[in-house]
C-alpha cells in the first residue's frame, strides 16, 4: 500500500456509518476523507471495548503495535493502522479496511489456494511473535489484487502465554531462513515504537518467545490439542 492510505487515516476526517456486527467489541466501519480522497477503515474505540480480566483496557493500542511489528519486519501482514484521540466515540484504533471476498478465509484459502501456504505460514509465524490469543479463520483475508493480510490484533502480546490460532497445518516444518533472520533482531530489542505500547513485561515475554523459535528452527507445535479460538471462524 502507499502512503496515501496513511495520509487518509491521520488526517481525514471520519464519518461514523455504521456498527460492524458480530465483533466481540463495538467495532465500526468508517469512511474516512481528505478533500475529493476518500476511504473506508474499521474504527475501535476504546469506549466499545469490554472489560477483560486478562488484558488491561486500550486493546486500540495492540491493534497499533501489531501493524508495528509487521512493518518492522517488512512482512506487510497487517493493514495500515494507526491511534486517533478525534474520532466520534473518542480514542481508539483506525484500520484501513480490507476489501475482499468474505465468503474466503484461512481455511478455504489453505484448501483451495495452495500458492498462499507460504503466506499463511508467515502469519502463523507472526502470531506465535505477537502472541495472538485469537487467530480465528476469518481472520485472514485476500483482498481484490490477491493479497494476504491478517486482521484483528487486540489480544496480542500479553506476557503470559496465550497463543490460540486455527493455523496449525504447518506445526513442525523448517522456519525458513530468511523469516528467520528478518525475526533474530527481536530477540535483543523489540522496536521502540512496539516497546512504547507495551509494558515491560510483554516486551521481555516478546523477546522470549523469538529466542525460543530461534533455537527450535521450527513452526510452533500444539502439543495440547487445546491452543484453539472459539468460534473457529
Amino acid at each position: 500500500m502507499s502512503g496515501r492510505e496513511l495520509t487518509l487515516l491521520t488526517e481525514g476526517s471520519i464519518e461514523l456509518l455504521g456498527l460492524i456486527p458480530r465483533s466481540s467489541n463495538q467495532t465500526f466501519l468508517v469512511q474516512v476523507s481528505c478533500g475529493e480522497d476518500e476511504g473506508y477503515a474499521v474504527y475501535k474505540p476504546e469506549a466499545g471495548e469490554r472489560p477483560l480480566s486478562d488484558f488491561e483496557p486500550g486493546l486500540y493500542k495492540r491493534e497499533r503495535a501489531a501493524y508495528l511489528l509487521s512493518e518492522s519486519l517488512g512482512w506487510g501482514l497487517v493493514p495500515p493502522t494507526i491511534i486517533r484521540e478525534d474520532p466520534p466515540l473518542g480514542v481508539g484504533s483506525l484500520q484501513w479496511f480490507i476489501d475482499c471476498d468474505f465468503q474466503q478465509h484461512y481455511f478455504t484459502l489453505f484448501e483451495d489456494a495452495p500458492e498462499t501456504h507460504a503466506e499463511l505460514a508467515r502469519i502463523a509465524l507472526f502470531d506465535f511473535v505477537a502472541n495472538n490469543t485469537d487467530r480465528k479463520s476469518g481472520h485472514v483475508l485476500r483482498d481484490d489484487d490477491g493479497r494476504i493480510w491478517g486482521i484483528d490484533h487486540g489480544l496480542c502480546f500479553s506476557a503470559s502465554f496465550k497463543l490460540r490460532t486455527v493455523i496449525w497445518d504447518f506445526a513442525g516444518e523448517p522456519i525458513p531462513e530468511a523469516l528467520l533472520e528478518d525475526i533474530a533482531p527481536l530477540a535483543e530489542a523489540a522496536p521502540a515504537k512496539v516497546a512504547e505500547l507495551l509494558d515491560d513485561d510483554e516486551v521481555a515475554a516478546l523477546q522470549h518467545r523469538v529466542q525460543r523459535l530461534l533455537v527450535a528452527g521450527v513452526m510452533p507445535v500444539d502439543r495440547t490439542g487445546m491452543r484453539y479460538p472459539w468460534p473457529l471462524v
